[in-house]
């Protein structure tokens, strides 16, 4: 199967930005901005991204206002916060440079264990052991013989990815990206398409008649939560040059005179939002850094 799903690879693979000819810090960008998000919507920021910010000292020393507003609509914007704190500890510990191991990479802020293992693989040709969403969704159904992979990552599915990692540290490489895009276009969660599949013949789940998932996956809700109005108070931060204060966030007819963040404050408003949701998300978000209060009003930190 390594041989089938290798050559697909290399016949079908997305021409994405961050392969090939890619630097170490683009590669760590992609693989922050790429979690929970889709490659669709991360493409153009991540090109904006590297063209502003083409090494962690740049970007390093850039204000965070100025990293928030860049970030823009991609979601969970302490990812943003975090890439900025790994960019100063790489500048202060490392000589500016993404350091090229999995244990150093898994001392940056942000970077957990997928992370580190991808960064080191695709950045440094590293023979480690990478279990994405795609991945662990490729090995329940071409392995095990199961529709989709447990609810949380197992240790019985860390020790099936290294079991099936080859030896040889290039060939380890190329399967980790495979096994991933294969999962991205093939053997996707909902609609797989099996019949464009190169390993068809060798699938348990095929050969066990796929059987139905033994649970029901739930997505995480949006619309009317507390994420939503963070999104919302966050668009009117980003697109406010200076503090906004808080009786703006209620009265719609002083919103509206407001002419710079008019737009994004309408949306806020059209939420309906009630005043402990409102008060929550502000709180929030001056606890997580993302956000801070003055006398004159809320803005993003400086």
């Amino acid at each position: 199967m390594y041989t089938e799903i290798q050559e697909w690879f290399q016949r079908e693979a997305r021409d994405l930005p961050w392969r090939g000819d890619c630097s170490p810090w683009g590669i760590l960008v992609s693989e922050i901005m790429l979690q929970q998000t889709p490659v669709v919507r991360v493409r153009p920021i991540w090109e904006e991204w590297l063209e502003r910010w083409p090494t962690p000292a740049d970007f390093a020393a850039a204000p965070p206002a100025d990293v928030l507003r860049a970030w823009g609509k991609l979601g969970y914007p302490r990812r943003a916060l975090r890439l900025h704190a790994a960019a100063g500890q790489i500048v202060a510990e490392h000589g500016g440079a993404v350091p090229d191991t999995y244990e150093a990479l898994l001392t940056l802020p942000g970077v957990g264990s997928y992370t580190a293992a991808a960064v080191a693989a695709f950045a440094f040709g590293r023979r480690t052991t990478v279990v994405d969403t795609n991945i662990r969704r490729v090995h329940a159904r071409l392995v095990i013989g199961q529709a989709l992979p447990a609810p949380a990552l197992t240790a019985a599915e860390m020790s099936l990815a290294a079991d099936l990692l080859p030896e040889n540290t290039q060939e380890s490489v190329l399967w980790n990206a495979s096994v991933m895009e294969l999962g991205a276009l093939i053997c996707t969660a909902r609609s797989p398409k099996c019949g464009d599949c190169p390993v068809l013949d060798k699938c348990a789940w095929i050969a066990a008649g796929q059987p139905e998932p033994t649970y029901i996956p739930k997505g995480q809700p949006w619309a009317g939560t507390d994420r939503q109005v963070r999104g919302a108070v966050m668009a009117v931060l980003r697109a406010a040059g200076t503090p906004i204060h808080a009786d703006l966030m209620w009265d719609q007819a002083a919103a509206a005179q407001h002419i710079e963040v008019a737009a994004e404050l309408g949306k806020l408003h059209a939420l309906n939002t009630h005043a402990p949701q409102l008060e929550r998300a502000l709180a929030g978000l001056v606890t997580d850094g993302l956000a801070q209060l003055s006398e004159a009003g809320y803005q993003l930190p400086g």
